[in-house]
């Protein structure tokens, strides 16, 4: 098997940098600080919300859900977007939202995501709902509509 010039072998040597695809489709998941359960808070979970649910320029959120110490996302860059554009943006409405709404101050998220670039024969239905599914894994609720923070395109979420 080859090797880059690290020494690394196959797929490894390609996870060097993130790159953005236009029109891709990525599944993100963003930390709250020190995993925090900040959106156990309802008023603080709605204020987080509010955001997701904003239009923004350079991406399409999919389907989305907060648990109390993280987010998932499937979005969909534009043709001019980025991941790091996108999770700023994400990040840092919902965090100005929520530390205006529970008049706290300080960062919210954690730094940096996680992120998982869907293939073309990926299934975005079968994806938004485990992304939206989350909450009844966790044991928050039995059935998803009994959660009120999440959304998706195809869905129709109350997000």
């Amino acid at each position: 098997m080859d090797r880059d010039a690290c020494g690394r072998r196959g797929h490894a040597a390609l996870r060097k940098g993130r790159v953005s695809l236009p029109r891709h489709v990525y599944h993100v998941t963003f930390a709250t600080r020190d995993r925090e359960s900040v959106f156990a808070d309802f008023v603080a979970a709605c204020a987080a919300a509010r955001t997701f649910a904003l239009p923004v320029q350079g991406f399409s959120l999919l389907a989305w859900v907060l648990m109390p110490d993280h987010a998932h996302c499937l979005l969909q860059l534009g043709n001019d977007g980025s991941l790091g554009t996108a999770s700023r943006i994400l990040k840092g409405r919902s965090a100005h939202a929520v530390n205006r709404e529970c008049r706290r101050s300080g960062g919210l998220w954690a730094r940096g995501y996680h992120d998982r670039a869907l293939r073309r024969e990926d299934d975005l239905q079968a994806v938004a709902r485990y992304i939206v599914a989350n909450p009844v894994r966790a044991g928050l609720v039995r059935r998803v509509a009994d959660y009120p923070f999440w959304d998706a395109v195809w869905l129709g979420g109350r997000g």
